[in-house]
């Protein structure tokens, strides 16, 4: 009897420590389910307002994660994010690019997991949504926010677009940030082109778990503009119609005094598109969910976002 006491007493033990040796089953990296958000900076707060409510039609919110801040919603998870103009800010007015989540601690989570550099805690809005910041390889700020559980609808029956189906920035290397959002985050690539026949300038790849997507805008100049930057760093509207988008803005007098191109034309990826500009220069280019045309340079290898 006292045999099998010390022989069970050995095994249970012998379990134990080996249970402790095995290592730790990997994290599943929750969802990214799209854009969420584009931050950028004003110098002028009462233009921006003009331009963001006015102009775009978005509703006006308080910010939950930034006092200072304001809010321009097109829908209940989409909006840009409006902050003072930092002191000696220079030319840049990107301040960060955020994308939803269906778990941000749990993003988080996954980051840290594959030794990639993130703060120790998510932080909580007063609206109930969950977020945390991190930087790109090439250092941009990009925020992960998990919307509230019900996040509220939002009354914009004047936005001129209700979706933001992608956004765009700055790249130097783009062998550089696939590392992060490729490999580590797992986007997909949905086109890519050039102005020219045989050189790459924009590189589009979609959320791992939406159809929105981010574009890498390459071969900037290194003396680059203010103008420039700003229509490198930029977002976009998804409209079923670029030339009755741009029919509205102009026939209602919403294009006065407004940063804009005079007409619409068509994009590279055979997409019609029309483009303006918020007071301190970030683009804002509205663009047709689906292309009308044979786009250049390579065929879209994953489905258009929905309307």
């Amino acid at each position: 009897m006292k045999f099998r006491f010390l022989a069970a007493a050995f095994l249970v033990a012998f379990t134990i420590a080996a249970a402790a040796q095995l290592p730790d089953p990997p994290i599943t990296r929750p969802k990214i389910t799209g854009i969420s958000h584009l931050a950028v900076y004003t110098s002028n707060a009462a233009a921006a307002d003009h331009f963001y409510r006015e102009i775009l039609g978005a509703a006006k919110q308080s910010d939950p994660q930034n006092a200072k801040g304001v809010r321009y919603a097109f829908s209940a998870t989409q909006f840009i994010e409006v902050l003072p103009l930092p002191d000696g800010q220079g030319i840049n007015r990107l301040d960060h690019i955020g994308y939803n989540t269906d778990n941000a601690e749990g993003l988080r989570r996954f980051l840290a997991s594959k030794a990639y550099k993130v703060p120790g805690n998510v932080e909580k809005g007063a609206d109930g949504s969950r977020w945390f910041t991190t930087q790109d390889p090439e250092g941009n700020k990009v925020e992960f926010i998990e919307p509230p559980h019900l996040p509220k609808t939002v009354e914009a029956p004047n936005a001129i677009g209700s979706h933001i189906i992608h956004v765009g920035f700055m790249v130097h290397n783009r062998a550089v940030e696939d590392t992060f959002y490729r490999n580590l985050l797992g986007f997909r690539p949905y086109w890519y082109g050039g102005m020219v026949e045989g050189r790459i300038d924009w590189v589009s790849q979609q959320t791992p778990d939406s159809h929105d997507w981010v574009e890498y805008m390459l071969n900037a100049k290194p003396d680059i503009s203010a103008h420039d930057l700003g229509v490198l760093d930029h977002f976009s509207i998804g409209v079923a119609s670029v030339d009755m988008a741009f029919k509205t803005l102009k026939e209602s007098g919403r294009l006065v005094n407004v940063d804009a191109q005079e007409h619409t034309q068509m994009g590279r990826d055979g997409k019609g598109q029309f483009n303006l500009f918020d007071p301190d220069g970030v683009r804002v280019e509205l663009m047709n969910f689906h292309a009308t045309e044979k786009p250049c340079c390579s065929g879209f290898t994953a489905e258009d976002p929905a309307e």
